[in-house]
């Protein structure tokens, strides 16, 4: 399969599940992908098993929400393979609470990784599109570039526990709606993806409380058995989305069939809405 042949795609969040998932399907799509993770092994394994197939990546560890992190990535991509031509902002995680007993780290923490860093790698990456499209409008070609920013059902009904997660990734929306109202002359898709169920470490069944540690936070991860069992029964598919499918919903809107896609928002849920 090629139809991704000569085009170079970053993935924020690529060393496991959903953008793990999507690092492989761009590179067997014939994409040379830029796989960023905040831990180095995650990123450098997607990157070896990319490699292992006779495709080319890069692996760019580190947080997207270092000051310096937009400008270093896309510098990085552009001195590898010299374009860029999609960019899905897909890190992040999640730290809920009910609102009363919230903190403003929480809330900060879910701006920084879910709105601003996203906003900064586009900022970042609008300096090479504007210079190549103009380049690429006065030769005649036409050279079509995508956006995915990756959203949630929560970002479009919000959710219990999940103020700061759902007003960031109703951000998101809005963020893509406007970029894809800039950018649409320049031959620039914009879309985002708003999932819903999908089986990752995040979202896992568990019996116990289990955490993680994100930049010094200890971050909860996993659901309470039972309540995954009553989210799967509300989803007219009758059960979670792999990390696979997940990541299938986003390479569509980076196909070229998505030429004349933009300012949409795909929910990838099995049929379940809010």
């Amino acid at each position: 399969m090629s139809k991704l042949k000569g085009r170079v795609a970053v993935v924020t969040g690529g060393g496991r599940g959903i953008g793990r998932a999507l690092c492989l399907k761009f590179a067997s799509e014939g994409a040379s992908v830029v796989v960023n993770d905040l831990d180095a092994e995650p990123a450098k394994e997607v990157v070896a098993a990319i490699e292992a197939k006779g495709g080319k990546a890069l692996a760019f560890p580190g947080s997207v929400t270092a000051p310096d992190f937009a400008d270093k990535l896309i510098a990085a991509t552009l001195e590898k393979f010299g374009d860029l031509h999609i960019i899905v902002n897909n890190a992040g995680y999640t730290h809920d609470g009910m609102i009363h007993k919230m903190s403003d780290d929480q809330f900060d923490a879910m701006y920084e990784v879910h709105v601003k860093a996203p906003f900064k790698i586009l900022r970042a990456a609008s300096h090479h599109f504007r210079a190549v499209t103009k380049q690429e409008a006065e030769e005649g070609r036409d050279v079509y570039r995508k956006v995915v920013n990756i959203s949630s059902v929560a970002g479009m009904g919000g959710n219990v526990g999940q103020a700061n997660y759902s007003a960031m990734k109703a951000a998101v929306i809005g963020l893509s709606k406007a970029l894809s109202k800039e950018w649409g002359r320049m031959k620039i898709n914009v879309n985002a993806v708003a999932f819903g169920f999908i089986e990752t470490r995040m979202t896992q069944a568990v019996d116990e409380k289990k955490t993680i540690q994100v930049e010094g936070r200890e971050v909860a991860i996993g659901i309470p058995r039972g309540n995954v069992e009553a989210f799967k029964a509300m989803i007219p598919m009758g059960r979670a989305g792999t990390p696979e499918e997940a990541a299938d919903g986003v390479y569509l809107l980076c196909s070229p069939e998505s030429n004349y896609i933009s300012g949409q928002v795909l929910v990838v849920g099995g049929g379940f809405s809010i």
